[in-house]
């Protein structure tokens, strides 16, 4: 299954729509504006909660947690590391390899493909294609995705 993530340009707060391969959109998120610490909220088209994002706070690498229906499904740390960015997903036990800096990466369960991410270039706003293995869940690795890019947009902040 293929999507695509476009980020609002002139957007107060985070917010962004999730198109499918038709481009039609399917689900959208909202970032929440003065909290501590990154959160966000995933949803369908019906405005139901599908999964909710939250950076956990006072942790010395970059961690966020995700939380269907309540419950915590997937922690996502960066690794401590020196010339390279490195993610660790802890729940569904993934790992990220790839080149951050050019939006250019994939999820892995072991060795077999999860998800591929890719920046468009020559969009107006951000606009990421993420091709995800049919039988994945779509939900976790659509968070996954939204968390590598707040800490990369993030990074380019300070």
């Amino acid at each position: 299954m293929k999507f695509y993530i476009k980020q609002k340009v002139f957007s107060f707060g985070d917010k962004f729509s999730i198109y499918d391969e038709n481009r039609s959109e399917r689900y959208f998120v909202k970032g929440e504006v003065f909290s501590f610490g990154k959160k966000l909220h995933l949803f369908d088209l019906g405005g139901n909660e599908l999964a909710f994002i939250a950076q956990k706070i006072f942790s010395f690498l970059p961690t966020y947690r995700v939380f269907r229906y309540g419950n915590q499904v997937a922690e996502v740390v960066r690794n401590f590391t020196f010339f390279r960015q490195e993610y660790t997903v802890k729940g569904p036990s993934w790992h990220v390899q790839g080149d951050f800096l050019s939006h250019e990466f994939a999820l892995y369960d072991n060795e077999r493909q999860v998800a591929a991410v890719s920046k468009e270039w020559f969009t107006w706003g951000d606009t990421y294609a993420i091709d995800i293995a049919d039988d994945a869940d779509v939900i976790t690795a659509l968070s996954v995705v939204l968390i590598i890019d707040a800490v990369i947009d993030q990074d380019d902040d300070d």
